[in-house]
């Protein structure tokens, strides 16, 4: 494997960030549930869950990028791509000081997961697989069940 593009590094730093924000501000809102300062416990219990879930699938994430795994780019963008509204609406209800950074990490982590050498890295990576896998003789046409179509031990290629 190649050495990692500074970009995917960066993105992965940029979503790691946001995860564990996320995961912060689920456990604030969680200890403020139990202590019984929530307005709405039921509300504010669907928030800590949602936070707590969001933010470890960010953190899974970032980890992917950094082991060029294809998939972890798409949900890496979504996340960047919602992110911005919730900037802007911050930005709206003058709440800068959360509002400006969220919306710069969001544009940054959505250029770097996005710039060449990002989708060089993850692709060529996921390339490089599937040819190790016809070199070493991993695929010869049939599965481990014997249906000999090769689903089962091949993924799908996104130049075929």
């Amino acid at each position: 494997m190649s050495q990692r593009p500074m970009t995917v590094n960066a993105a992965a730093a940029l979503e790691a960030a946001e995860g564990a924000a996320a995961i912060g501000f689920g456990l604030f809102v969680g200890v403020e549930t139990l202590l019984g300062e929530a307005v709405d416990p039921a509300t504010a219990i669907a928030v800590t869950v949602l936070a707590l879930a969001g933010g470890a699938g960010m953190l899974g994430c970032a980890r992917g990028l950094l082991r060029a795994e294809p998939w972890s780019r798409a949900p890496t963008v979504l996340t960047q791509l919602f992110a911005l509204p919730i900037a802007w609406s911050l930005w709206q209800s003058e709440q800068y000081l959360i509002g400006v950074p969220l919306a710069v990490v969001a544009v940054l982590a959505l250029v770097a997961a996005l710039s060449p050498p990002s989708t060089a890295w993850l692709v060529r990576d996921a390339n490089d697989e599937d040819q190790d896998e016809d070199e070493d003789g991993g695929n010869d046409g049939t599965s481990e069940t014997g249906d000999g179509n090769g689903s089962a031990d091949r993924r799908p290629r996104s130049d075929a």
